[in-house]
């Protein structure tokens, strides 16, 4: 099923919300990763000296890219359930990789049709 584009009403507002988004996810799917090492450390050799010193930091750092994920679906007017599941994507690891490629192709792709100019990557 796909949404419609809607008009979004300030696309400066919505590029800023891009921004921190991606820089958000990225550090989630880092910080997921480094979690993952520190359970298995943990569990697996009895050495929770990482998963004691990083599991809050990370569960903050998850809470930062919660609030990044819906102020830019509010920005870009999405559907609370499309909210709901790039949030999860931060707790699988590497799919938060996947999804902050995608919904910024995406969102990059809505402001384009808004007549905003879109900064395309350098390959």
């Amino acid at each position: 099923m796909s949404e419609q584009v809607r008009p979004i009403s300030d696309v400066a507002a919505a590029r800023k919300a891009l921004s921190f988004f991606k820089v958000m996810a990225i550090l989630v799917g880092i910080g997921l990763l480094v979690l993952c090492l520190g359970m298995v450390l943990k569990y697996g050799y009895d050495k929770p000296g990482l998963s004691d010193f990083w599991d809050q930091k990370h569960g903050l750092l998850y809470m930062i890219y919660v609030g990044a994920t819906a102020n830019l679906g509010f920005k870009m007017r999405w559907s609370p359930g499309r909210m709901v599941a790039v949030m999860l994507a931060g707790v699988v690891p590497f799919l938060s990789f996947w999804a902050e490629r995608k919904v910024a192709g995406q969102v990059e792709r809505e402001l384009g049709t808004q007549g905003a100019p879109v900064a395309l990557p350098r390959d």
